[in-house]
């Protein structure tokens, strides 16, 4: 009995150290496009915690925040001054080689950005994209999704209502007299598959960063566990073992007492 409860407790604590967590890469401003010397803050947060992820990217290299690039702050990544080659995929790296979802950050040289959300939006929500030039201000501006034109807003504003999976895309707007955006993908997330191709140089998809993390477990796991059964079958034996033992000493001394009696 007390063998099973260890084995019981042993499985317990394995499957609760076998938990799996995931972070996700906070960016501050919230948007995917930066002017040249804009500033930007990246942070991991898992469960209202940064412990234990790193902010990495995949530009020219792949490296880490404070590796050639960005200043660790507390627990968050900045870079002050952005430059065009910071353009380039990001994401949260646990020590143990969990990575979080990856996003693409674009700076631009030129004088016009396309704000847009940098984390997928919700089917049905509304999403508003603004065409913003270096020197804030609302001059009409044309929004393209894939080549095509979609309208042009007197404000610089384009609102999408309800949004759904036919609205996920290549977007960029264009100023007359000012120029065009670079090009962000939107993401609608509530679908079974996402139409977004994977940013090159981003890390696996997260399902198969918790397979190959449950195989890893898995090897962990198996030696404790084959040892465990090991252990708790030797118990077994030694308690099966020691009533034969004493029934043995006992006929002995009945035997030693009978041959003294004669």
């Amino acid at each position: 009995m007390e063998g099973a409860f260890l084995l019981w407790l042993f499985c317990i604590i394995s499957l609760l150290c076998c938990t799996t967590h995931q972070a996700g890469l906070t960016v501050s401003p919230s948007r995917s496009q930066f002017f040249k010397e804009d500033s930007v803050s990246l942070s991991c947060e898992e469960d209202n915690s940064s412990a234990g992820w790193t902010v990495r990217r995949n530009t020219t290299r792949r490296s880490e925040c404070g590796d050639g690039w960005g200043k660790l702050v507390g627990s968050s990544c900045m870079i002050n001054v952005m430059v065009p080659w910071d353009t380039g995929v990001y994401w949260c790296e646990s020590r143990e080689g969990a990575a979080s979802s990856s996003i693409q950050l674009t700076v631009s040289g030129g004088s016009v950005i396309l704000q847009s959300p940098v984390l997928p939006v919700m089917e049905g929500d509304d999403v508003t994209l603004s065409c913003q030039t270096k020197t804030p201000s609302n001059l009409p501006a044309a929004f393209i999704k894939d080549g095509s034109l979609i309208r042009t807003e007197p404000a610089g504003h384009m609102t999408l209502h309800h949004v759904t999976s036919s609205d996920e895309g290549l977007y960029k707007c264009f100023i007359s007299g000012d120029g065009e955006s670079p090009s962000s993908w939107i993401s609608v997330s509530g679908q079974a598959f996402t139409q977004a191709p994977p940013p090159f140089g981003a890390p696996p998809p997260v399902y198969l960063q918790l397979l190959l993390r449950a195989l890893c477990h898995l090897v962990v796991f198996c030696p404790y566990f084959i040892s465990t059964l090991l252990m708790v079958s030797l118990y077994q034996d030694r308690t099966t073992a020691s009533p034969m033992q004493d029934d043995q000493r006992t006929a002995g001394d009945e035997n030693v007492t009978t041959e003294h009696h004669f």
